[in-house]
């Protein structure tokens, strides 16, 4: 049994096939609640104004893909009896939009009284779904990449922290609240390193409402090296600033690739869940296979 028709995200009544503010969405506002699925719940932003205001015009100098966990998956199957899943969801860097948060959430919830036939419908329709609103209803270059762990699966879901050197360990005196790339210093007159460093004093705020975002950061890079008690003060300094993940995670990489001068640089954060949902961005300046999706203790 197929779920009831519905628009698809790239039709032109949906809000992908516009492009739209953050302050448009339904993030921070009342928001009704739909049980059957309505694909133009999804509200896609373009990447290209946030990239715009840290210097990328054209092509970025980084590959990637923004790893999402949903926790809160359900829909019913052909008897009508409630299924749930948790959703490993890829979305490529390359894309032309992201998803706001809360409209994915409301999107999510639509499947919650709609039948569908089995696990493999609704990944697929997931993807579908998911593929059309990223690319603002244009060519799917990369599909979003979607997999579906049933209850049989959920024992073996590791907790695993980001690996490599703590920033943290480091008695540093903070003065900054907002990003300060000033604070980023490497050694050019020394011989280059490799190396992977880690954080978990990362902490933004949302764009729309404000409310604090947590999370753990991993860099790793080979190049001159980044001054550690510098880069700890540049990312605690996003403390008070307002963007979503994505952009954080992406102003990070910028500051480093320009100041810094890396050979390599990769920058990856895994931000603790809001309504279900975790955000985990992950952008390399070089091929590399994707982190697995595994998640923190405090996610």
């Amino acid at each position: 049994m197929n779920p009831s028709p519905s628009k698809h995200p790239s039709e032109s009544s949906s809000p992908a096939a516009q492009d739209l503010r953050p302050e448009q969405s339904p993030l921070g506002k009342p928001a009704r609640y739909c049980d059957r699925y309505d694909p133009s719940l999804l509200f896609p932003l373009p990447r290209a104004p946030k990239r715009a205001e840290i210097g990328i015009t054209g092509a970025p100098p980084f590959g990637g893909a923004d790893l999402w966990t949903a926790y809160e998956v359900s829909w019913l199957n052909p008897r009508g009896k409630p299924q749930v899943a948790i959703a490993h969801i890829t979305v490529p860097a390359e894309s032309t939009h992201i998803v706001e948060s809360k409209s994915f959430k409301l999107y999510l919830n639509s499947y919650n009284n709609t039948r569908f036939d089995d696990a493999e419908a609704v990944r697929t329709r997931l993807r579908e779904d998911l593929s059309a609103a990223v690319w603002q209803g244009g060519p799917v270059r990369a599909s979003v990449g979607v997999r579906l762990l049933g209850p049989e699966a959920f024992d073996a879901q590791p907790i695993h922290e980001l690996d490599g050197l703590s920033l943290d360990r480091l008695d540093v005196e903070c003065t900054h609240d907002t990003p300060a790339p000033e604070l980023l210093r490497a050694a050019f007159d020394e011989q280059p390193v490799e190396e992977t460093l880690v954080s978990h004093l990362l902490k933004s705020n949302c764009l729309v409402t404000g409310q604090p975002d947590w999370a753990s950061v991993q860099i790793h890079y080979s190049g001159p090296q980044i001054d550690q008690e510098g880069l700890l003060r540049y990312l605690v300094s996003f403390r008070n600033h307002n963007e979503f993940h994505e952009q954080c995670v992406e102003r990070i990489f910028m500051d480093l690739w320009t100041r810094c001068k890396p050979a390599k640089l990769t920058v990856y954060a895994r931000y603790t869940r809001r309504g279900g949902l975790d955000i985990n961005p992950w952008r390399s300046s070089h091929p590399a296979p994707l982190p697995a999706n595994v998640r923190t203790a405090r996610q």
